[in-house]
């Protein structure tokens, strides 16, 4: 677990009143001077009052047996208990003035939780799942290195932290159910572990790991991500997922707008969606597309989906699979181009700001295949029979990586755009052709030309001056 801020421990020390907390343990204590206390230690057989206490210092000393230190460390001795335990304790304030036996003695070892269960032990599987989730989102909000974590990803929102239920495992979960040798502590750890929160040598499953839960949409948590942030074992995986099949779709929602972002991992996902782009799901690595979503995008009746998997050879080899399963259905791809070996989150990072450098690169992706589907929202690319290039690392000019064929830049790159459709207006039919009418219209930063039923969108032409519009009549 990370380590506790030094600025924490200081603060457990300023606020807890140490003569209060040593009388609660059932010592003694009386003036000595005019600013301490003493009494007899609890540490070893003292037959004269050794143990000082100075409030002021905020620390404790025995002038027998050399015990000393501060209110934590006086509660993990005393207590039995960990350093971590005892912050805890303190951190949540009465329980920790409350002896750790009956007897109100020194113990060598607690086994005997004192700190709130997080969660109802009579509670179904399905609701036992989300309340240690809702444990794991409240430590994270209370752990400042985790959330430094998320924003040096990009990835600080309280929205999303909200909305996804972000959490994270410190191993303070343990700190709060009884232990495996009594009976409660059996039953409970015996469920968690069914549900793949805590291994069969006891350790939190998750420990250590940023949490991400996948739900259903029965609102039940039918998959969690972690990912570790604080410092593995050699060998420890970095991304862990719970045993068993993936089940759920992350923000589901997504797939209410007939356009799709595709991504390979939960946080290029979240990535996006803090960015702004809220239309973005993803699959559980790049072996990891399941039917369950695949089934959905059918069913929601997804028209375009644009792949953002990682720029490397596992990437490339899902993004062509998937490409041939998706258009095979009559879905138009694309693909999103980073630069070799990046992934969305990475790109994010390093070229800012990150809502425009993803929008760039969204309008530069390349159409891979499928029915073209050419009434499109201002961040789409036009269709392109030539493949674009792979967009550079950082742009600020948002045609930079643009397919000079499609966004026509002079008064013959227009005539080329138009020539096709011109030619097809002119064909003969089987009844008399009305006259079609094409106006080039300015539109953010695109002109935006309609013609035969398409919609073209041409950049870098500021230069021409006023809309203007152009007349095609055809004939028999």
């Amino acid at each position: 677990m990370p380590r506790i801020p030094e600025s924490e421990i200081d603060r457990i020390k300023r606020q807890t009143d140490l003569v209060a907390l040593v009388r609660s343990r059932g010592i003694e204590l009386h003036k000595h001077g005019s600013k301490d206390f003493a009494g007899k230690c609890p540490f070893h057989q003292d037959d004269a009052p050794s143990f000082i206490v100075s409030p002021d210092k905020g620390l404790y000393h025995c002038m027998g047996c050399g015990a000393a230190g501060n209110a934590i460390q006086f509660v993990g001795k005393f207590d039995g208990v960990s350093f971590r335990h005892a912050f805890e304790l303190l951190n949540a304030g009465a329980v920790a003035f409350s002896p750790p036996s009956p007897s109100g003695e020194c113990v060598k070892l607690s086994t005997v939780p004192r700190l709130e269960l997080p969660f109802d032990p009579a509670a179904t599987d399905e609701a036992l799942l989300l309340q240690v989730l809702d444990f794991y989102h409240d430590r994270l909000l209370k752990t400042p290195a985790a959330l430094d974590y998320l924003k040096s990803r990009g990835l600080y929102q309280e929205e999303a932290l909200r909305a996804f239920r972000l959490g994270f495992a410190d191993r303070t979960l343990g700190l709060r159910i009884p232990e495996a040798n009594r009976k409660a502590g059996s039953e409970i750890r015996n469920r968690l572990q069914a549900l793949g929160l805590v291994r069969e040598s006891g350790h939190e499953h998750f420990n250590g790991c940023i949490t991400m839960p996948v739900m259903t949409p029965e609102g039940i948590a039918g998959e969690v991500y972690g990912r570790r942030v604080t410092k593995p074992n050699p060998g420890a995986p970095k991304h862990l997922y719970l045993q068993g099949p993936h089940e759920g779709i992350w923000n589901v929602a997504a797939l209410d707008d007939p356009e799709l972002i595709l991504c390979e991992a939960p946080f290029d996902a979240l990535t996006f969606w803090v960015n702004g782009f809220k239309n973005v799901t993803f699959i559980y690595g790049t072996e990891g597309f399941t039917d369950e979503l695949f089934d959905a995008i059918l069913a929601r009746k997804i028209r375009r989906i644009r792949i953002a998997y990682d720029a490397d050879d596992a990437g490339n080899r899902a993004a062509e699979r998937d490409t041939a399963r998706l258009t095979a259905h009559g879905i138009e791809v694309f693909r999103v181009k980073f630069p070799w070996g990046m992934d969305a989150n990475e790109y994010a990072q390093k070229v800012q700001p990150a809502a425009k450098a993803l929008q760039t690169l969204l309008n530069a992706s390349e159409w891979q295949g499928g029915p073209r589907i050419h009434t499109r929202g201002l961040s789409d690319p036009p269709p392109s029979e030539v493949a674009a290039p792979p967009p550079p690392p950082v742009s600020s000019d948002p045609l930079a990586s643009e397919d000079p064929h499609v966004h026509a830049r002079g008064s013959s790159s227009l005539a080329a755009l138009l020539a096709a459709d011109e030619k097809a207006l002119l064909q003969p039919k089987p009844t008399v052709a009305p006259t079609n009418s094409a106006c080039l219209e300015k539109t953010g930063d695109y002109h935006v030309l309609r013609l035969g039923g398409r919609e073209y969108r041409i950049g870098g032409l500021a230069h021409w001056g006023q809309p203007f519009t152009i007349h095609f009549t055809s004939g028999e």
